[in-house]
């Protein structure tokens, strides 16, 4: 008998590293250092709370159903936006907005894929597409990446089957915080358009890229809608995480088939949360050019610090946007490294191998550190811990 879905994926790490410090007390000169998820840990600006309360207060709209790929004048916002990033010209119709980032991979995979059907991930992944990828019944084909933490493109062309839909890219990465370069984001659509599958980019962590400008020129191709699905999430930009507010942009009839996903999972997206995202786009802009340089200086906190790990063994793999990602010295897996770390340095990360394959020995030696909610002087005491800790 077959499994249920939820069964044949493997459980959240965000879940069960939680599990890990349940009822752990920490020594009051050692608390916790929590670098396992990349999510803001404080309020939105006031004015955006103010925004939330004046809509929940005096728009009957924000309390019922809305239209199933979101509210007009956000849709038209963000086309606005994504043309002016990208000096392109996308459509509000092009544009939908999904219940969270999350919600826009889960409607773009039913919108591709059958039962059986293939997508080509790069490893180390972000597990929560893995996990969708599992629950929908399509089989996802690991990538490798090479020098730098990137995908090769000759090594996804190999890959490509007659069961292939979809290669997808997360840039800035998750977990290995690297940024692809344009051309390779560029070789890798001409790709998918020559063979006739669709290229998901997620740019979740987009605002936070350390180039200034458009990071990649899909969205000026001809026809960048017949081969191109774009995600985007309002959480991290706005700190909107729980109101649960992503985004996607595709052809309209991409746009069409996905619509029939989301109306029997939510109906509709948040409407409080699509009042926050709208006025975040219009109201946010310079204070979110603060946030990134905040965010770029704690990962040049973290270039600048590493000297400190490399010289126990640590290496340096990737770096941008909320992640570093790092090899460990030890003989351990990373598995139960993370677990020590825990309880004899009071540091949760999550291990590689929660980023890769089963038995993939690259992700025995590996960690994401999320350092999105870890100021300068934290990241000196994590590399401080890290530096003492020897399993």
């Amino acid at each position: 008998m077959p499994l249920p879905r939820t069964q044949a994926t493997f459980v959240s790490p965000i879940v069960e590293s939680r599990r890990w410090v349940a009822g752990v007390e920490f020594p009051p000169e050692r608390p916790l250092l929590n670098v396992s998820q990349a999510a803001p840990a404080e309020a939105p600006p006031q004015g955006l709370r103010q925004a939330l309360a004046d809509a929940a207060l005096n728009d009957v709209e924000a309390h019922l159903y809305g239209p199933v790929l979101g509210n007009d004048p956000l849709r038209r916002a963000l086309a606005r936006q994504i043309s002016g990033h990208y000096q392109a010209d996308v459509r509000a119709e092009q544009v939908g907005i999904t219940s969270g980032c999350n919600q826009a991979f889960a409607a773009a995979i039913a919108a591709l894929c059958g039962e059986g059907d293939e997508v080509i991930i790069p490893v180390p992944w972000y597990f929560n597409h893995k996990m969708w990828l599992d629950m929908a019944g399509v089989t996802t084909v690991p990538l490798p990446v090479g020098d730098g933490m990137l995908p090769e493109l000759a090594a996804a062309e190999a890959l490509i089957s007659p069961r292939t839909r979809a290669i997808v890219l997360v840039t800035p990465n998750n977990p290995c915080g690297v940024e692809y370069p344009s051309g390779l984001v560029q070789a890798f659509f001409d790709l998918a358009r020559a063979r006739g599958i669709a290229l998901i980019v997620d740019e979740t962590y987009r605002d936070f890229d350390s180039r200034e400008g458009a990071p990649q020129g899909l969205f000026q191709q001809d026809g960048w809608d017949r081969t191109l699905i774009h995600l985007y999430s309002f959480s991290k930009a706005y700190r909107l995480t729980g109101h649960r507010v992503g985004a996607v942009a595709a052809s309209p009839d991409k746009m069409f088939e996905m619509e029939k996903f989301l109306d029997t999972v939510t109906i509709c997206p948040s409407q409080l949360g699509q009042a926050g995202a709208l006025w975040g786009i219009e109201n946010l802009q310079d204070w979110l050019a603060g946030e990134r340089q905040e965010i770029l200086d704690r990962r040049a906190a973290i270039e600048d610090g590493f000297p400190v790990l490399a010289a126990k063994g640590w290496k340096l793999l990737g770096c941008g946007a909320y992640f570093a990602y790092v090899a460990h010295p030890f003989g351990l897996p990373s598995g139960e490294v993370a677990k020590r770390l825990v309880s004899e340095a009071s540091v949760l990360m999550l291990p590689g191998s929660m980023f890769m394959p089963a038995g993939d020995p690259d992700g025995a030696r590996q960690f994401r550190i999320a350092f999105a909610n870890v100021d300068r002087t934290g990241i000196r005491t994590l590399f401080d811990r890290l530096a003492a800790f020897n399993p």
